[in-house]
């Protein structure tokens, strides 16, 4: 699991989010919930290429929340490796969210989990 992780919001242009974006190691924005009743959102960067770059659109008139995933399946910072990883396969995903007590502590990846799980062994 990676704890660096870059939020946006929602209402925030692609251009904005992506001049904001502070770790070089993103592949992901986490998008803020807008209240306690909200849930987060993802933005990929591959998102970012085929619904911006690849139709033509500008980065500074497409917002975040066209082009975000919402709501997003995440994970319990518990939850066993294995069943993460079948959780990943069986909804194709690349990456999740790790949230504790409403809160997200982080984001994992199958990259993450392979690498940790070859490591145990």
């Amino acid at each position: 699991m990676k704890t660096k992780f870059d939020m946006v919001d929602g209402i925030s242009t692609v251009a904005d989010a992506i001049n904001q974006m502070s770790h070089v190691e993103t592949k992901c924005l986490v998008v803020r919930k807008r209240n306690e009743n909200d849930e987060y959102g993802l933005v990929m960067l591959s998102d970012i290429a085929r619904e911006v770059l690849a139709k033509d659109k500008s980065p500074s008139r497409t917002n975040i929340y066209e082009i975000m995933s919402k709501p997003v399946i995440t994970v319990d910072p518990d939850m066993d490796i294995r069943y993460c990883a079948r959780l990943f396969a069986r909804f194709h995903l690349s990456r999740a969210p790790v949230v504790d007590n409403g809160n997200i502590v982080g984001i994992v990846s199958f990259t993450d989990m392979i690498l940790k799980g070859l490591r145990q062994k």
